[in-house]
Parts: C-alpha cells; sequence; structure tokens
C-alpha cells in the first residue's frame, strides 16, 4: 500500500449542477398554476420584470371546438362554494338564541369538522376545555347536526347516512337497515338481512337504492380554497381521416415581459452598485426567459411524440390507446427519462376526446394473443374495456372476474385473474357480489 504524501494532478468530467439548470428543471416540473406563483413570486423579488394576466378563454369555452364525440366541457372539473363550510354554518345560527359562551363552543365544533363534515373531537378534552358534561356537549352537537347540509357533524358513515334519512322523514326498512344492520348491509350480506328482518331481497334493493341518494360527504360541496380550472397546455386537433396536429396554448400562462423604466435607468446610473445590481436582476430576467422557452419546447417535443405515438387514440379514441413508455419517449426526444416525467406530470393535453393529463398516454404492455396485430396492448385500453364490460354488464348477474378474463381473451388480451381483480381496485370497481342488483 503507498502511503507517500505528494501534489498530483487529476482530470475528471463532472457535471456541475448550475442555478441556472435547477431554475429550468424547477420551472418544467410546475404545473400552470404552480407556474403562474412561482412568476408572480419572481415578480416581487426583481424589479425588471412585469408580469401580464394570461387569457381567460380557454379553447373549448369560448368557441365551439369539441365535436360530436365529446360535447362535455372538461375544463371545469368541480364547482367550489364561495362560502367555506364554516361561514356556511355559522350564517345559519340563530345568533339571538346563544349566548357568546354558547357561540364559542359552536365555533370550536367546527374547527372540529374535517373536509367531507365529519366531526372529529376528543370529548374529554373537549368536555374539559369548555366546562361541559357530557349530555350538554350532546346538546351541541344535536344543534349543529341540525344544520345543513343533512348529515354534518356525523361522527361516522352509518351516522351521516341516518340523520340524512331522518331528515327526509324516511322511518321505514331503510332506516331499519341503516340503524340496526349498517354493517351487513355494507357488506353486501343482505340474506342475513332477508333473514333477521323477514323481508324479501327486492325491498332490501329499493331500500339499498333510497340510501345511495345519501351523501356519504356532505361537507365536500365546500372548500376554504378558489375555483380551479383544469386548462392544457398542448391542443391537438385532427383532420380529414389521417391528420392529427399539436400546438401549444399559452393561453393560461402569465406573461413574462421586461420593466422597460429601468433600460435608461440602467444604462445610465452613476452608482456603481445601483448599475451591478440591475445587471444582476437583468442576468436573471434572461435565465428566466430562457427557462420558460426551453420549456415550452421541451413539452411540445413530447406532445409532438405522444400525438406520432398514440396516432390511433386521437383518431378513434381511448380504445386506440397503445403501450408507451417513458424510455421510448426519452430515447427519441434525446433527453433523459426524468426529463420527460418532468414534462408531462401535471400537463394537460386537450384532444377531440376531452381533456387528459398527458401522463394517462403512458402505460405498460399487455402481452395479446393475437399474431397479426403488433403483439401487445396498454394497460389503459384494457382498462377500458374492463370498464365497459361492467358498465354494460346484466346487474342481476354481475361479471365474476374470471368470466371477464374470459371474454378478454376471446377479444385477444393476454390477462389473468389476479390482473383484472387489480385493475378493477384501481378503477374503484367492487366486486360481482357487491355489485349485484335484487329486483
Amino acid at each position: 500500500m503507498n502511503l507517500n504524501t505528494g501534489l498530483w494532478q487529476k482530470q475528471q468530467l463532472k457535471l456541475q449542477m448550475t442555478q441556472e439548470l435547477k431554475q429550468a428543471i424547477t420551472i418544467l416540473q410546475y404545473s400552470t398554476l404552480e407556474l403562474n406563483a412561482f412568476l408572480e413570486t419572481k415578480a416581487l423579488e426583481n424589479p425588471l420584470i412585469q408580469i401580464e394576466d394570461p387569457i381567460t378563454d380557454i379553447p373549448g369555452r369560448g368557441e365551439s371546438y369539441y365535436d360530436d364525440k365529446n360535447e362535455t366541457d372538461f375544463t371545469e372539473f368541480l364547482s367550489v362554494s364561495e362560502k367555506t363550510l364554516e361561514e356556511h354554518l355559522f350564517l345559519q345560527l340563530d345568533l339571538k338564541s346563544f349566548s357568546s359562551i354558547e357561540l364559542k363552543i359552536m365555533k370550536d365544533l367546527f374547527h372540529s369538522l374535517d373536509e367531507n363534515g365529519y366531526l372529529h373531537i376528543e370529548t374529554e378534552d373537549f368536555l374539559s376545555r369548555h366546562d361541559l358534561q357530557s349530555s350538554q356537549l350532546q346538546y351541541y352537537i344535536d344543534s349543529l347536526q341540525e344544520l345543513e347540509p343533512a348529515g354534518i357533524g356525523a361522527r361516522t358513515l352509518q351516522e351521516c347516512i341516518f340523520l340524512q334519512l331522518m331528515r327526509k322523514k324516511e322511518t321505514g326498512l331503510a332506516r331499519r337497515i341503516v340503524e340496526e344492520h349498517f354493517d351487513d348491509f355494507a357488506a353486501k350480506k343482505w340474506k342475513v338481512i332477508v333473514k333477521e328482518l323477514e323481508v324479501d331481497l327486492k325491498e332490501i334493493q329499493k331500500a339499498a337504492d333510497l340510501i345511495r341518494q345519501c351523501n356519504p360527504r356532505p361537507g365536500a360541496l365546500y372548500s376554504d380554497g378558489p375555483s380551479h380550472y383544469i386548462a392544457p397546455e398542448l391542443v391537438v386537433k385532427t383532420a380529414g381521416e389521417n391528420e392529427v396536429s399539436v400546438s401549444l396554448f399559452d393561453g393560461t400562462t402569465v406573461k413574462v415581459i421586461y420593466n422597460e423604466e429601468y433600460k435608461d435607468f440602467l444604462e445610465h446610473h452613476p452608482d456603481k452598485e445601483t448599475v451591478r445590481y440591475l445587471r444582476e436582476k437583468d442576468q436573471e430576467f434572461q435565465w428566466l426567459l430562457q427557462s420558460l422557452r426551453q420549456r415550452k419546447q421541451t413539452i411540445l417535443k413530447v406532445g409532438k411524440l405522444i400525438v406520432e405515438k398514440q396516432k390511433s387514440f386521437f383518431l378513434e379514441g381511448p380504445a386506440g390507446l397503445q403501450p408507451l413508455t417513458l424510455k421510448e419517449v426519452a430515447d427519441e426526444a434525446g433527453v433523459h427519462e426524468s426529463t420527460v416525467s418532468r414534462a408531462v406530470k401535471g400537463k394537460y393535453m386537450q384532444t377531440p376526446y376531452g381533456i387528459y393529463e398527458m401522463k394517462y398516454f403512458f402505460s405498460a404492455a399487455i402481452k395479446t394473443l393475437n399474431s397479426e396485430d403488433s403483439g401487445a396492448a396498454s394497460s389503459t385500453a384494457i382498462k377500458n374495456e374492463l370498464q365497459r364490460l361492467v358498465d354494460e354488464e346484466d346487474k342481476k348477474k354481475p361479471l365474476s372476474d374470471q368470466k371477464i378474463v374470459n371474454m378478454l381473451i376471446d377479444k385477444g388480451f393476454d390477462v389473468s385473474r389476479r390482473t383484472i381483480a387489480k385493475y378493477r381496485d384501481q378503477l374503484g370497481i367492487s366486486s360481482s357480489t357487491m355489485r349485484k342488483r335484487y329486483e
């Protein structure tokens, strides 16, 4: 072992992560909303940066863009109330009938509601904090549960549904099932209920239909945040029978412009420190513009490759989706796989079939049994076929997982029952036993 000391020269290649590169990577991974917030912050930090509000007319809203394939406007997925849940509840209180101490207790209960409207309190701590007895606390909880929306202030799903049935003045089988046999009902052990209540399955099915009209998340109608629109960064259009084009849409991103007021100031100001400061800020501005340009170029390049690889989707719809990996696109784009991942995450593409997140177009390959095709189908296409089969099934005799496997094999898909069970779970589709209707 050589333990001699000395000085040696060593040459090595090393990638240096500069501040500009970090910024470019960060900007690429931002969604439209995150990017706008970032640019607004930059404008506050740098006097040379001015921003202009984005165009609010999302394509498909101000013009009749969608064709007959899809008449729904997918740019508004959620409509959020202007009032928060707490404000909505407080406005319903009869302030004359509550003392200041009682209002404080009610407000504390409001604060203890989760986003779905369920009440979560440590009973002993709450009683001690407000110097209450259990019976007194129940009075306040009852007062909360009398407010709108029905079901608010429930401690469990069972109580939430029960409160809504009470509000509807339901006194029949549905209320009794929820009150006395909720666990068996939820597990669809209806034959147990049939035996205990001496009713038939058709009556339980009618009760179940009534119960399903209740909202399991009454508080979700309200939100503390503002409404958010899902808007596309790319727009895909079709022309003729086989032409597909893709273009950028900048209408939802704030515009960054140079603050011209500082131009003469920078060129003629006598103070060297001020000039040095402004030159640094000018360099930051140029780096920012370069990062934004690079972001657009990368998203457009990836978008064009997606359209090229998934052309059958844009011409035929979701059934035409093909297997596609991030690596395939990265190799053709000449970038790292992580760059493609950042470029598609949180970015949306408007298509003739609605708005899709760009990462939707990437899915694993599933082997097919048809030697005449490419030999593989996308997992997303199989999920779409699974959803279609369940939507069209006879609900009195729902398809078992094995039956679905057999039907997909007949269509040329090489899938197992375990795979179907996994996909069904991912799609939020319950088992055949839970889907069965009795009527």
